[in-house]
């Protein structure tokens, strides 16, 4: 934002923080959070600390940087309190978007780096790497809270641990556990069971997926052609009867069942009229559409692995372009209590783009990925913070488009654009979910 659009914006941006920076206690520290907040607002080459508040008059480097790094408030409360604020302001229909973004970095000292995947660059590299969970509706989505990923190494090094200050019952999790916990802290919140979209990386694992069954939570989630499982329903899901000997059986015995097939295999059963073009949002060059099949679905991998027959089938949605010599992108989905036609599944699959905007506003506009402190604690307040900063944007782009909005048809076939980000501060965003 420009100087003249935050002196705009000032009133409202007052009253923003007023209902969250309470939390924080002390006065100076709801005044160093509001000064950081503004930093981070205002159009600048870098965002760390000392460039961050040279922009703000009247802020001490000094000051803030001590509030950032070095004062004991809590993160989860501020979070909580942005969710319930934002969840307030967005439809009822959002849907939860998770995933990871890494922050490439120099040396070995700030929380949580190693040498490992590191998306921002595509290859491996030292970097931090977060997972974080989204909010998302037709028109906004923003993020909720983070999980800092900290590798064995990490945990190991008791030396490094107390240099970064990471607390002593921090244990090793799986990116897969940061995602569940940042589920269940976000549910606690009051955000309730929303479908929860993400990708390969975690749609994947038989387990997460299980996860989200046994937490009661929708989902669609994209996962890898090596998935197996079959179409129709692959027998009885009673055990043989007792014969008098050993244990009873708890599950059919596994010669009796059908042999599975990867997803690939089976899309190239699927009758020709399983196969529909479909349209899910508007792009920069126009329509996105592709060719999609849907079908009932039951993965092998718990069988296989000593597990019951599935009660009852996911949806499988396919995606294969008529141009393409195999399917290209595959889906499982599980929305208990919902018919899921194929239109509305499509647009809950191509629904988690919007967390992938997000990732490039917080660090192109708000600098999510200058932040250059070192410790566990810096780390958390400086996200938090950010995710502050950026849901002001989203509510100044939804305030902004009210009167766009009184003419449904108009938005619906404008495509999208780079003006729609947040971060341009803009009245029109561009249709998603429906």
């Amino acid at each position: 934002m420009q100087p003249a659009q935050l002196r705009a914006a000032e009133r409202r941006l007052t009253r923003f923080l007023g209902t969250l920076t309470p939390l924080l206690g002390r006065a100076e520290r709801q005044t160093h959070a509001g000064e950081y907040v503004r930093g981070l607002l205002l159009d600048g080459e870098r965002k760390s600390i000392a460039p961050l508040v040279e922009r703000v008059p009247g802020a001490d480097v000094q000051a803030v940087r001590q509030f950032v790094n070095q004062s004991p408030w809590a993160w989860a409360p501020l979070q909580a309190a942005l969710t319930a604020l934002m969840l307030d302001r967005l439809l009822p229909e959002a849907v939860l978007i998770l995933d990871e973004t890494s922050f490439p970095k120099k040396g070995d000292h700030s929380v949580g780096v190693a040498r490992q995947y590191c998306g921002a660059l595509g290859k491996t590299a030292n970097c931090q790497v977060a997972v974080s969970v989204h909010l998302g509706t037709d028109t906004a989505c923003l993020p909720l809270t983070w999980g800092l990923y900290l590798p064995q190494a990490w945990i190991d090094d008791a030396d490094r641990r107390t240099a970064a200050r990471v607390p002593e019952d921090v244990t090793y999790a799986t990116k897969n556990q940061l995602a569940l916990d940042a589920l269940d802290r976000v549910r606690a919140w009051g955000v309730g069971a929303r479908v929860v979209l993400a990708d390969a990386g975690y749609g994947t694992s038989h387990d997460f997926r299980a996860a989200l069954t046994a937490r009661g939570l929708p989902y669609c989630v994209q996962v890898a052609p090596s998935v197996t499982g079959w179409t129709s329903a692959p027998g009885p899901t009673t055990p043989p009867p007792y014969q008098g000997r050993g244990r009873p059986r708890r599950r059919p015995v596994d010669a009796a069942l059908p042999a599975s097939a990867d997803l690939a295999a089976l899309a190239a059963t699927l009758p020709p009229a399983a196969w529909r073009m479909i349209t899910w949002r508007a792009g920069t060059k126009g329509a996105l559409r592709s060719r999609f099949a849907q079908t009932a679905f039951w993965p092998a991998h718990g069988v296989r692995h000593g597990g019951a027959l599935p009660a009852a089938p996911v949806q499988l949605l396919i995606e294969w372009p008529r141009d393409e010599d195999a399917p290209i992108k595959y889906w499982l989905a599980d929305v208990p209590g919902e018919t899921l036609g194929l239109r509305r599944a499509v647009r809950l699959a191509k629904g988690r783009w919007r967390i992938e905007q997000d990732y490039r506003e917080l660090k192109d506009e708000l600098g999510l990925d200058h932040f250059e402190g070192r410790s566990w604690p810096g780390w958390h307040h400086h996200v938090t913070l950010a995710s502050m900063a950026y849901a002001f944007l989203v509510l100044e782009t939804l305030r902004g488009k009210k009167t766009s909005t009184r003419d449904p048809s108009r938005r619906a076939t404008r495509p999208a654009s780079p003006a729609d980000s947040p971060g341009a501060v803009v009245p029109d965003v561009p249709a998603a979910l429906a």
